[in-house]
């Protein structure tokens, strides 16, 4: 279990530590999975907190390594190790973006005891990024629209997902986002659950939402294809650690048990 405590993690010289290219792919450790244990981290580490009770922290290796990436790691291992790799791989992209300052472009430096980089220069603090969005699964009665993105892999079809835009509420873009991609209004929208989205670093907000009629106009541009599926009858869904894969499933069960 991964716990958020970084000054505590900070007074520790060792512990555990995930290592990284810069391509974001991740090392083997001896165990099986991303972590490697050392009674001294090396130079150049970010703690990150605890991983069952243990120091843990992660490095980025110059040279690009023939690692597996961290997509693969998250589908062998689950939704436990979800969080803690989703934190280091978000943790990353930021120190690597912001080493320095957006608004006089001098170099910035890291603040013990919080993810921030500070400008001495004009006093600018930047902290990680995150980006909200909202992830949909559509539905008419027990049938769900599930669409494709042309950078799926063939034959995948998935929920529909969109950036949340300045001053919009979530509600508002998913039907926004709806009716963008597939030319849908929308009923009811209901909200279900959240998940961080490291790639690089969105915040999904995953919604349930009604639609008005079954025709469907696509975009052509951000969705390749778009159809409706039976529960019975189901193309080829995304990787179970996702959020749009827990939409699907919480759809199925609720047909299901009725």
């Amino acid at each position: 279990m991964f716990r958020r405590d970084l000054p505590g993690a900070e007074r520790h010289s060792g512990g555990v530590y995930i290592r990284m290219d810069r391509r974001g792919r991740v090392a083997p450790g001896r165990d099986g999975s991303f972590l490697e244990s050392v009674a001294t981290w090396p130079d150049g580490v970010q703690p990150l907190g605890f991983w069952h009770d243990l120091p843990v922290a992660v490095l980025v290796e110059a040279e690009e390594q023939d690692w597996p990436s961290a997509r693969q790691w998250l589908g062998e291992l689950g939704e436990s190790h979800f969080m803690l790799l989703s934190t280091a791989l978000q943790v990353v992209t930021w120190q690597r973006d912001h080493r320095f300052c957006g608004r006089c472009a001098s170099p910035t430096r890291r603040i013990a005891g919080e993810f921030a980089m500070h400008c001495d220069r004009c006093g600018q603090r930047s902290y990680p990024r995150i980006s909200p969005c909202i992830i949909t699964l559509v539905a008419h009665g027990e049938d769900l629209l599930l669409a494709r993105s042309p950078r799926f892999p063939p034959g995948r079809y998935s929920t529909l997902a969109g950036f949340i835009e300045p001053g919009e509420a979530a509600e508002d873009a998913v039907r926004r986002e709806v009716y963008e991609e597939v030319g849908l209004s929308v009923g009811r929208v209901a909200y279900f659950r959240s998940q961080s989205w490291p790639f690089p670093h969105s915040l999904m907000l995953g919604f349930f939402a009604e639609a008005a009629s079954r025709r469907i106009r696509i975009d052509g541009v951000e969705i390749a294809d778009a159809a409706w599926f039976t529960p019975r009858r189901l193309p080829q869904l995304p990787p179970a650690y996702s959020i749009s894969r827990a939409l699907i499933e919480a759809h199925l069960q609720g047909v299901r048990t009725g």
